[in-house]
């Protein structure tokens, strides 16, 4: 965020020197606006020139662009604006060159226009370098994405957006089977069993013999 707020303010200061340059002398005291687009292809001559049929014009579709790219964050078109600056001035170097034998600096020579210009479009590079562009939210290659598919940003980490699948729906299962089994529960503890023998009875004093029962001989079967 702040590479791209100095980026852009360098890229205005840029723009604006480039668009302000025109009005300045540009070679012996001619300015820029008085320079005609075609004799820049063609030769220069003496003739004069419209606002727009001059350098104005180039200078300001890289202003254009500049503003452009300042509010889209896109590197691409202020490195444009700056590379349109550089080449219709040097374009008319050129041409100047030809047309005096020679370039010089001074009162009757290069004027400030044309530093007004190349520092402009030194600018507006510098302007696009320093910013770092937009911000890519949406990964363009699935080596992006992490092991649960989510999607997230190396260089900005509060973008990290999860795209991962809700979880299953929990399954019990089928019941667990009990087999049944015919005598689940054994005999009490100190009840007798099937093969428990039952203890002798001792018949104590205070307590009688059990007699016969009605028509039953209690007559001993051995002798004696």
């Amino acid at each position: 965020m702040v590479r791209n707020v100095l980026g852009s303010l360098i890229a205005l200061v840029g723009a604006t020197a480039a668009v302000w340059s025109p009005f300045r002398p540009w070679y012996d005291g001619r300015h820029g606006s008085d320079v005609r687009i075609e004799d820049l292809f063609n030769g220069l001559t003496d003739n004069g020139a419209t606002l727009f049929g001059s350098l104005v014009l180039p200078m300001v579709f890289a202003g254009l662009l500049t503003l452009a790219g300042v509010a889209l964050r896109s590197r691409l078109l202020v490195t444009l604006a700056g590379l349109v600056v550089l080449g219709f001035t040097v374009l008319w170097m050129v041409r100047q060159g030809q047309h005096s034998g020679e370039l010089t600096a001074g009162t009757h020579g290069l004027g400030v226009g044309v530093a007004n210009a190349l520092g402009g479009g030194a600018l507006l590079i510098l302007g696009a370098l320093v910013m770092r562009g937009r911000t890519r939210r949406v990964p363009a290659h699935e080596d992006e994405y992490d092991e649960y598919g989510d999607a997230y940003d190396d260089r900005h980490p509060s973008s990290y957006t999860p795209h991962r699948p809700p979880p299953a729906p929990w399954d019990p299962g089928p019941p667990p089977t009990q087999e049944w089994h015919p005598e689940p529960y054994g005999p009490a503890p100190g009840a007798p069993g099937p093969h428990t023998p039952t203890p002798p009875v001792e018949w104590g004093r205070d307590q009688p013999r059990p007699g016969p029962e009605p028509g039953q001989d209690d007559r001993p079967t051995w002798p004696g």
